[in-house]
Parts: structure tokens; sequence; C-alpha cells
């Protein structure tokens, strides 16, 4: 971890089973878009949104074209934030030419959580059906920092964000910084 500043032990609390978590976790939120500007970035919004009525926090945002190094660039510099504990992205995720997040991204994790992919494809079946099979959202730590790369459809963006992350991320947050702080 490049930056000792993730999780700070204020921050930290145990849960139910006395396993490290972060209490407030702060994001940053990476839309990945050709055609949007910040203007109409709904599902940016969405998930700031959802992490505020969870009491978490948007630290930061930004808005990237689908280039795989500017994609890679953006969520690097965030990870290594130290005001940062998880980073979402959103866009770029499906089966098209330039749909390049994953690819950007996979480079970063050096642990992989395939379990995310592979629920938020179970839950997305209920909505859509097999067109599931057509994302390839994932999630992994890097430097720490849960990493989750979403599709960008604002109803899939609300779907992980509010059944899984906000769930789950302040939990990963906490195990995988847990040698470098103490539980409070």
């Amino acid at each position: 971890m490049s930056d000792a500043g993730h999780s700070e032990p204020e921050r930290r609390v145990a849960d139910d089973h006395d396993h490290p978590e972060v209490a407030t976790l702060r994001t940053a939120i990476v839309t990945v878009s050709s055609s949007r500007s910040s203007a109409d970035d709904e599902g940016g919004d969405a998930i700031a949104a959802i992490l505020d009525d969870h009491g978490h926090e948007a630290v930061a945002r930004d808005l990237v074209v689908d280039d795989r190094g500017a994609i890679e660039r953006v969520v690097s510099e965030f990870v290594e934030r130290g005001d940062v504990d998880c980073v979402i992205t959103t866009g770029g995720t499906g089966v098209t030419r330039d749909d390049v997040t994953i690819e950007a991204v996979r480079g970063l994790f050096e642990k992989a959580l395939p379990g995310f992919g592979e629920l938020f494809r179970t839950l997305s079946y209920e909505e859509v059906g097999t067109r599931t099979v057509a994302t390839r959202a994932t999630a992994g730590i890097a430097e720490g920092v849960p990493v989750f790369c979403l599709p960008g459809s604002t109803n899939a963006v609300s779907l992980a964000t509010d059944e899984i992350i906000v769930e789950e991320a302040p939990h990963l947050a906490g195990l995988a910084t847990r040698h470098d702080h103490e539980v409070a």
C-alpha cells in the first residue's frame, strides 16, 4: 500500500463477528464514457446518492473516455490516495470494442473477487434475464482498496451499489488493510 492513510484507525471498527471494517466508506467514482458529460452522469449520481443514504461518502469523481490507458491511470491515482477506501467504476464492462474497463483495471488487482461478479449477475438475472451474460462486472483489491467495475446502466449501478457494495465494501476495506492498522 503506497499510503498508510487508507482507513486510519479512528474510522475502523469491528463488525458483529469481530472482523475489521471501515465505519464510513470514502469512495471515488469513475464514470467511463465517451458520450456522457459530468452534467448527465446518472450512474455516478446514483452511486453517490446510495452511498450517502447509507452513511458513506463520495470523496472524488471523474469522468474518463473509453480508453484503456486513461481508465487505468485514473483508477490507479484514486487507489493510491490516502482518503479513498473504495473505487467504483461505471461503464465499459460490456462486449463492444470500446468496452475496456475490465482490461484496464484487472492488472491493478492483487486479489480478484470473482464472487462479486457472480452475485451481481445472479441478482441481475431477475431484471434482464439471460442478457446478464453480456456483463463482465468484476471486483478486486488494489493496494488494499476494493475496486468494483459496474455496467453503465443506472439500474445496474443501483442494484450493485445498494445490494452488494454498501454491504460488503466496508468489510472488504477493513480486511484488506487489517495488518496495517489496529481495530479500534
